[in-house]
């Protein structure tokens, strides 16, 4: 199983023989790709969706369309996906949530073996951030603060990376909190920084301009370790929360049917792009560390994913939705 560290370091391989392709026997793309978001607008999957459609689209020779395709903490959009068979559609999206899907939730409308991994494209850690008006500073005022009042929580859906995020946190800290999910990150956001929630644990790309803006307030990083880009503020595992570590691990899911010979040029014209200096520019400047990996280690990426949030959601027991 691939760890952490390996798919943050990720494979530099920059040629199909060095990564183990076979070469692809007939011409491809025939008509114009479609990169399926399923989140709404706004997001850090959409962000990267919209960053990269135009120079894939140019490094393939065909045109990108970006389709948000929201619900259901992003199973509408991954059954979508799943069930195409015309091998132009693929996935863009956080690929813990994707991995999480299956473990909370009861009836699924595509089998998970139906998706396999191209390559994964960028990582960023989750802020954890507050509505101004909440009269805390830093974890441990936080913490104790829940205890007389309960914190509510955004997020980008029950079962998303980051509800299972603030799970962690409270299951480790003491955190009382409740849960409040929404159809998407943007939306999320948009809820705590008109402060009809207190707390919101999200995609620092999607984030940020939200804490510059003073709209909300930046309580810690959910990086190991801290992050000069925005002002070497204290991480949340060395503010009391020994060990949590999460983030949004941006990559890209394809149709198990797809051709293995397609499924690799896909991956190569992705890891070209998401490697490009501009695109790298932009995403290091938003807070992402580019980060590329083969198909396989993308399949065991979501494979190790699923094992590390299933312990934590039989930890939580009752608790997923809140401890009020």
């Amino acid at each position: 199983m691939i760890s952490r560290r390996t798919v943050l370091q990720a494979t530099t391989a920059g040629s199909a023989s060095v990564l183990g392709f076979p070469a692809l026997a007939a011409p491809w793309p025939s008509k114009p790709l479609r990169i399926i978001v399923p989140f709404a607008p706004g997001g850090s999957s959409d962000f990267i969706a919209r960053l990269i459609s135009k120079p894939l689209g140019d490094a393939l020779g065909t045109t990108v369309v970006v389709e948000n395709k929201t619900g259901a903490n992003g199973i509408i959009g991954a059954a979508a996906t799943a069930q195409a068979d015309d091998e132009h559609t693929l996935l863009l999206s956080d690929m813990s949530s994707l991995a999480i899907s299956p473990l909370v939730t009861k009836e699924m409308p595509y089998k998970p073996e139906q998706l396999k991994g191209a390559t994964m494209l960028a990582y960023s850690p989750h802020l954890l951030v507050a509505h101004p008006s909440v009269k805390a500073n830093t974890m441990a005022e936080l913490v104790a603060l829940s205890k007389q009042q309960i914190m509510n929580v955004s997020s980008a859906g029950s079962g998303s990376a980051n509800h299972l995020g603030v799970v962690d946190i409270a299951l480790r800290s003491g955190l009382r909190w409740q849960h409040v999910p929404f159809r998407g990150g943007a939306a999320a956001l948009a809820d705590t920084a008109a402060g009809n929630t207190q707390l919101c644990l999200n995609g620092m790309l999607a984030t940020m301009p939200l804490v510059t803006a003073g709209r909300l307030k930046l309580l810690g990083v959910s990086k190991a370790t801290r992050m000069a880009l925005i002002g070497d503020r204290p991480t949340i595992a060395e503010q009391g929360v020994k060990g949590f570590e999460s983030g949004t691990y941006q990559g890209v899911a394809i149709p198990a049917t797809m051709p293995a010979a397609i499924a690799n040029k896909l991956a190569l014209a992705l890891i070209a792009v998401i490697r490009s200096p501009d695109v790298r520019a932009r995403l290091v400047g938003a807070g992402a560390e580019v980060m590329t990996t083969s198909p396989k280690e993308t399949s065991d990426f979501l494979v190790g994913e699923g094992k590390r949030w299933a312990a934590v959601i039989q930890s939580a027991g009752k608790q997923l939705e809140g401890n009020a």
